[in-house]
């Protein structure tokens, strides 16, 4: 659906999409190296820092050619970050795959090369490697939570609330999965439990128009067309060109009697996304 475009990290989703923050690779340090520090600052960046220069700190610790395998293990997994953030996602692949290969105790790249195919939308392969990386860290809710997301991606509606619940189960502040999983039940049902995952993700404070979408697929449902239109503009304040909130919004506003808004949202929706109309009406909605 355009609501949920592979990875996000995940258009319009809560980012949903779980990219790891970049680690400290203080061990890798070289005493007197003032340039080999400021490769390390630049190459840990935060998000004031620009992913041209994170690239570019990370690539250096890279030729440096230190020592430490744990040096560059995180080099090559916090470079694939940057790229993967810049939407290069082969190169991101490429990096991953050099970070898993100095670590294969290492799951993190793994899931990081998960999501990196998930934007791709290579699911099968998202999903092998966000098992490899469960595989290696059973608690790992972070990749239960974007496995979960490539089944829902699938159709797998099963398979993923299971994910989807594990995800939960072992880290509840996680915003994906609750995300994931009230699309996942607006779909489905149950709509009660559906809202309460929605209610409890946007509680946390979420900016995620995919949480708004989500509720108002789940008021449409229920028939309360009013909070519908409320929260297909709430969502669509976050991000203007979501096709399925513009759709939403047109099927509420129908209902309403505002043929004139209704016309409007469901023609700028079609633009946006042929064939949307179908997908609402497998949810059950017209």
């Amino acid at each position: 659906m355009g609501r949920r475009a592979a990875g996000g990290i995940i258009e319009g989703a809560a980012a949903v999409l779980v990219m790891l923050s970049l680690e400290s690779s203080a061990a890798a340090q070289a005493p007197g190296r003032d340039d080999y520090l400021k490769n390390i600052e630049l190459c840990n960046g935060s998000s004031r820092i620009s992913l041209d220069a994170r690239i570019d700190g990370c690539t250096a610790i890279i030729r440096a050619g230190q020592r430490s395998t744990n040096a560059l293990t995180i080099a090559y997994n916090n470079r694939g970050n940057a790229y993967a953030a810049r939407g290069d996602y082969d190169r991101a692949i490429e990096d991953f795959d050099e970070s898993i290969k100095l670590d294969h105790s290492y799951a993190k790249p793994l899931n990081n090369r998960g999501v990196a195919y998930l934007r791709k939308g290579e699911y099968d392969k998202a999903i092998e490697a966000f098992d490899e990386a469960i595989k290696l860290k059973a608690n790992y809710g972070e990749a239960f939570a974007n496995r979960g997301e490539a089944y829902l991606k699938m159709q797998a509606y099963d398979r993923a609330t299971r994910d989807y619940d594990e995800a939960i189960r072992l880290n509840p502040t996680l915003e994906a999965p609750w995300n994931g999983r009230c699309w996942t039940r607006a779909i489905t049902g149950p709509l009660q439990a559906a809202m309460e995952d929605c209610n409890k993700a946007l509680a946390s404070g979420s900016k995620s128009a995919a949480a708004y979408d989500s509720r108002g697929l789940i008021q449409l449902k229920l028939g309360n067309f009013s909070k519908a239109v409320d929260d297909y503009g709430s969502a669509l304040r976050l991000d203007p060109k979501l096709a399925s909130a513009l759709y939403g919004r047109g099927l509420a506003r129908r209902r309403l009697g505002d043929e004139a808004g209704s016309k409007r949202d469901i023609a700028a929706a079609q633009t946006m996304q042929a064939g949307i109309g179908d997908e609402f009406a497998r949810y059950g909605v017209r």
